[in-house]
């Protein structure tokens, strides 16, 4: 069985932060702007505080399984709870979406490579 490739984005909105909070966000925003966005195991923070609240964590995960998927996400929203927590920040409205790289469609590029070894 080959190993299955997980991306997993969590989604929420930072809630009932006090000025301190804000304060530091804000100052660590470059840090965490969307243009540094990847997919890595620990779990990559972006968001956008000057715009609106709403924040997005990134986590690469893997599995042997399709099912595997479900665990992969469960343990990324507790990892970005966790952080959340850790640092005291209240948030709210916490949604998921994950995709098995396995099944994800190759983009032409890819499609082309694949083509070019199998002739």
């Amino acid at each position: 069985m080959s190993t299955r490739t997980f991306r997993v984005i969590v989604r929420g909105v930072f809630d009932g932060l006090d000025a301190d909070q804000r304060a530091e966000l804000l100052a660590r925003a470059g840090e965490h702007d969307v243009l540094r966005a990847a997919f890595t195991p620990e779990g990559n923070l972006t968001y956008d505080l000057a715009a609106r609240p709403a924040f997005a964590f990134r986590f690469l995960d893997a599995g042997e399984a399709e099912e595997d998927i479900l665990a992969a996400t469960e343990r990324a929203e507790e990892a970005a709870k966790a952080w959340l927590a850790e640092r005291g920040y209240g948030h709210k409205n916490l949604r998921s979406t994950a995709e098995d790289l396995s099944q994800a469609p190759l983009g032409k590029r890819q499609r082309r490579e694949a083509a070019r070894k199998n002739a």
